[in-house]
């Protein structure tokens, strides 16, 4: 379902990077080359329908790319 981080991201880690980032093939394919991270970190999401959720929130992330294909991992807590 499609959502929107309304939030600041907080208590960002990486958990890969460099060849440990399991898409990079296509990441850089889809970008370009760079050095690809894959993160998380907690936010609150609003989805479409309205519900808004404190979610932990996993992307992708390169220098001078910026945060790419988010998607929502864990529903902690539900706000609204």
């Amino acid at each position: 379902m499609k959502f929107e981080i309304i939030s600041k991201i907080e208590e960002i880690e990486i958990i890969a990077r460099g060849t440990g980032v399991d898409i990079r093939h296509r990441l850089n394919a889809e970008y370009g080359r760079h050095n690809w991270r894959k993160m998380k970190g907690i936010a609150v999401i609003e989805y479409v329908n309205g519900q808004v959720w404190l979610a932990e929130v996993h992307w992708y992330e390169a220098t001078g790319i910026g945060r790419k294909k988010e998607k929502d991992k864990r529903k902690l807590r539900r706000l609204a």
